[in-house]
């Protein structure tokens, strides 16, 4: 038994030298070594991306998709990143990102069209393609527009009496107030009557259309991830100082008004575009006055008024709604002589 075993110990032996001298000579072929650099049961199309934010695009019955950066998408819609290398992970339409499946030029073609370039193809589903995103990266983009509207808002209004700004924590609750009550918060504008319709011609035609446009109701019902902060910052502004939930007002700008003194004592040849005087209860001419009247009519708290050589100039506060009425009086009464300069866009006081 022992010497059947030293025999068949021996034939392994010099098998298993000959099979390693067999392949050293195989591996040395220079066949071998440029197919052992070749990936196995890898597609030349297929490229892996991950930690990506995919916006899908359906045209001619396929979907294609591009991998974007995360976060850049909304950016690159909103304005705010204009340079495509920032939102782009790789410079390619997919049929699936996923599986790194890019898309044929065949099928390219025949959706967009033969003479097409990539690029304009990316842009299109850039800017018109759905946006796929996870629910935690959904939830922190959400909440980064939530904190930009209430900073923009916060930083734009001001108690009317102090005007003190109020803290963003006081406005995201005036907000949350609106939100939770929608449109019951809305005060009745409705005025009492018959109910019967009564037609109405000249001016009486003019003051009820003006009444059907200050009533228009601003509702808010909450921040949403698909505008912009700077926009849903405006609404949310016009249904607080509509609404009132705390009082506030829009915060003043601060205004350096230039005018020659040979033109101040002028009368005025256009009407005023300033909101009061369409409350004119006497319904009196608007074109009464002189040039330096009217502007000093926008001007809600005048700083410092001086004549310096041949100039006036007056310093003060005007409500922001007011400030392209009184750009458009300047520039068509003093036919651009008159000059406004923004010393401050929202003057505020802070504890």
């Amino acid at each position: 038994m022992f010497a059947v075993i030293t025999h068949e110990t021996k034939e392994y032996h010099d098998w298993e030298k000959g099979r390693e001298e067999a392949s050293q000579k195989i591996s040395d072929l220079p066949e071998f070594k440029a197919t052992a650099r070749m990936p196995i049961n890898q597609p030349s199309n297929q490229i892996k991306l991950t930690n990506v934010s995919l916006v899908r695009l359906k045209k001619a019955k396929k979907r294609f998709e591009i991998a974007c950066y995360k976060n850049k998408v909304l950016e690159w819609r909103n304005g705010i990143e204009t340079d495509l290398d920032n939102v782009l992970q790789i410079n390619s339409v997919f049929l699936n990102v996923s599986k790194g499946q890019t898309a044929p030029s065949a099928d390219l073609a025949k959706a967009f069209g033969p003479k097409t370039p990539v690029n304009d193809i990316i842009l299109e589903i850039l800017n018109k393609g759905e946006l796929q995103v996870g629910e935690k990266e959904r939830q922190a983009q959400l909440e980064r527009v939530h904190n930009e509207v209430i900073g923009i808002v916060a930083s734009k209004l001001v108690d009317p009496k102090t005007k003190r700004v109020y803290t963003t924590g006081m406005i995201e609750k005036a907000l949350e107030m609106l939100s939770s009550h929608g449109s019951q918060a809305a005060p009745e504008r409705s005025a009492p009557g018959s109910g019967t319709a009564t037609p109405a011609t000249g001016d009486d035609n003019d003051e009820e259309k003006e009444v059907k446009v200050k009533s228009k109701e601003h509702v808010w019902t909450g921040v949403v991830a698909t505008k912009s902060a700077k926009s849903q910052a405006l609404e949310a502004m016009k249904a607080l100082i509509q609404h009132q939930p705390i009082p506030v007002a829009r915060a003043r700008m601060r205004l350096r008004i230039t005018c020659p003194t040979s033109i101040l004592k002028q009368a005025t040849k256009t009407s005023s575009s300033k909101p009061s005087d369409a409350d004119s209860k006497d319904g009196g001419d608007k074109t009464k006055g002189t040039v330096k009247d009217r502007i000093l009519s926008y001007v809600e708290q005048v700083e410092t008024q001086d004549v310096i050589g041949s100039e006036w100039e007056v310093v003060g506060f005007v409500e922001p709604g007011a400030f392209k009425g009184l750009g458009d009086f300047i520039g068509g009464e003093t036919k651009g002589q008159g000059r406004i300069e923004v010393l401050d866009m929202a003057v505020t006081h802070e504890d």
